[in-house]
């Protein structure tokens, strides 16, 4: 995503920080080199900084999600996972490295997903987050605890539901939507994609803008 992702932002507590969409940039993944780079920040926080078994940490839902890489600069410096269910998407594996926390790469991370996530035409996400860090994201994105929903432990870790509204998105996508819009890269929904490219090879016009 090329523009600020003002859609996303306003699902933020705050606004991103002047400068800081200079500074960092966050992508869907998208290649076998994005995923690895994925897996690998993952493993450096969840696997050895909070003693998660590997099997727990990689669940058998990484092939059926859509990931998301912050950089700064060139580097990568966190991740986080949206699934995708009828009516509501699901955040999860929100991680960034030791050295990048406290700064707004989770900002930047959060607002680019929650827009890709507005475009789609979601307008609720829910995430399942370690009790003792509600405070923290409480004051990082508008989101409330699920109420009647109990407390509940996994990976040696007490969890509980918030949700997180998403506002609607005037250019969410429909159905109805161009053929060449849908089957462009994830999140490069307004650019020719290689598929586009091709269209002249049939003798047919190319009908998107």
């Amino acid at each position: 995503m090329t523009e600020r992702p003002v859609i996303g932002e306003q699902v933020l507590c705050r606004r991103v920080p002047e400068g800081a969409f200079e500074r960092y940039s966050a992508r869907p993944v998208r290649t076998l080199e994005d995923y690895q780079k994925m897996a690998a920040i993952r493993a450096a926080v969840f696997m050895s900084e909070q003693d998660c078994p590997y099997e727990e940490e990689f669940d058998g839902n990484d092939l059926c999600a859509t990931h998301f890489l912050v950089f700064d600069g060139p580097q990568p410096v966190g991740t986080l996972r949206m699934r995708w269910f009828a009516g509501f998407a699901k955040l999860e594996r929100v991680v960034l490295l030791r050295s990048q926390r406290g700064r707004p790469a989770l900002q930047v991370m959060l607002a680019e997903a929650f827009e890709l996530a507005a475009r789609k035409g979601y307008e609720m996400m829910i995430a399942q987050i370690q009790a003792r860090l509600w405070p923290v994201w409480s004051r990082t994105f508008k989101c409330r605890i699920v109420p009647g929903r109990p407390c509940f432990w996994f990976s040696d870790y007490e969890y509980i539901e918030i949700e997180i509204p998403v506002p609607h998105h005037p250019q969410a996508l429909s159905a109805d939507e161009d053929p060449m819009v849908m089957i462009r890269p994830e999140g490069l929904w307004d650019k020719p994609g290689v598929l586009d490219a091709s269209v002249g090879r049939s003798g047919q016009p190319d009908v998107a803008a």
